[in-house]
């Protein structure tokens, strides 16, 4: 395992083949490194594994189904290639799912075979559970896989968590510049972010929040990277 620091060479990470993001929930996309899964698409197979529907919060079956879509538009919009269900329930990623998650997930990469897989730092970004098992079983299955070389683990900085409400129990400290391996500059890719963010309609409140905290900083996404 190799941690390093690189402040803008996303082209040395990641040479060749297929990309797989892997989130908790749609809109974890969009909201979290839209512009660098943008960046990717332009010379990779880029794919997302989505563990829910993000169905808690309303009416299940159909809040599924809504959400579900806006995560195909805003897919269509970086340019992902696929999107991949895996079929479990918003709000449940626990220690008696942690198995069958790994499982879900490798199996499917076992079949695309990506070198660089992406998800969400060890705290989950905002500390909600399911995102915390998503990024531990992503974890544990790139470990696992001999073909995976690259883990890109998306996180925030000090400075802009500091703007953040506390809007779970537990809302993790962002990331000192110092720890921070990768920072990617999205600028270019800004207008698309926006749009894929756009394309989540049920959760806009959410998109108008962040977009609000994303004008106080620079427009660049975060990532804590280990190679193999």
């Amino acid at each position: 395992m190799m941690h390093f620091k690189t402040q803008n060479n996303l082209k040395s990470i990641i040479k060749h083949g297929p990309v797989v993001a892997i989130f908790a929930h749609p809109d974890d996309e969009a909201f979290g490194p839209a512009g660098t899964l943008t960046k990717l698409a332009k010379n990779h197979d880029v794919y997302v594994l989505c563990a829910t529907k993000g169905e808690e919060g309303g009416d299940h079956k159909r809040l599924a189904q809504i959400r579900a879509s806006e995560l195909q538009k805003s897919a269509k919009i970086i340019g992902i290639k696929k999107v991949f269900f895996l079929g479990f329930i918003d709000g449940t990623l626990s220690n008696s799912l942690y198995h069958k998650l790994a499982q879900t997930i490798e199996k499917r990469l076992r079949i695309i075979k990506p070198q660089t897989i992406i998800t969400f730092e060890p705290r989950g970004i905002s500390g909600h559970i399911d995102h915390i098992t998503i990024s531990m079983v992503t974890s544990y299955v790139f470990y696992r896989l001999d073909f995976t070389k690259t883990m890109l683990q998306h996180c925030i900085t000090e400075k802009s968590r500091k703007v953040v409400g506390d809007y779970f129990i537990y809302f993790p400290p962002g990331y000192k510049t110092s720890k921070i391996d990768l920072i990617v500059n999205v600028e270019n890719e800004w207008d698309i972010k926006l749009k894929a963010m756009m394309a989540h309609k049920s959760q806009i409140g959410d998109a108008k929040r962040i977009l609000k905290r994303h004008q106080k900083f620079p427009k660049e996404e975060y990532f804590l990277v280990t190679q193999k």
